[in-house]
This record gives structure tokens, C-alpha cells and sequence, in this order.
């Protein structure tokens, strides 16, 4: 692996065999980083969102899950 870091970018140079199922986890988890960068919520507001979110989810889904 090779890091390179420029002014106003950074390069990542990786090995073909890196599984790319890892490789697309670690680029999800760099671009929330990105987004979230600057943001501050409490993480109870964060769980209740999340909670709200699921809750929705399923019971929009629970025909199709419970067959």
C-alpha cells in the first residue's frame, strides 16, 4: 500500500488483490467521514434517528419478511 498526500488531495494506492468487498466497506466508511465532517449531534439524537428509520423500514417490509 502506498499513501500519498497532496495539497489538496489524498492518494491511496492499493494492491489488485485486495477483496473488494473490504475495499468498498473502507470507501463507505471514508465518505460518511467526509459527509459528517464538522457535524455535531448528540448521539441520542443520532439512536432515536436511526431507531425512527428501522421502524419505518420494517413496517413497511414485515409482509415481505414474515412469508
Amino acid at each position: 500500500m502506498y499513501i500519498e498526500r497532496t495539497s489538496k488531495e489524498i492518494i491511496i494506492r492499493l494492491p489488485a488483490s485486495v477483496d473488494t468487498e473490504d475495499l468498498q466497506e473502507f470507501l463507505d466508511y471514508a465518505r460518511y467521514k467526509e459527509l459528517t465532517n464538522g457535524y455535531k449531534v448528540p448521539q441520542k439524537v443520532v439512536d432515536a434517528f436511526a431507531a425512527d428509520v428501522n421502524r419505518k423500514w420494517y413496517a413497511k417490509n414485515r409482509k415481505r419478511l414474515l412469508k
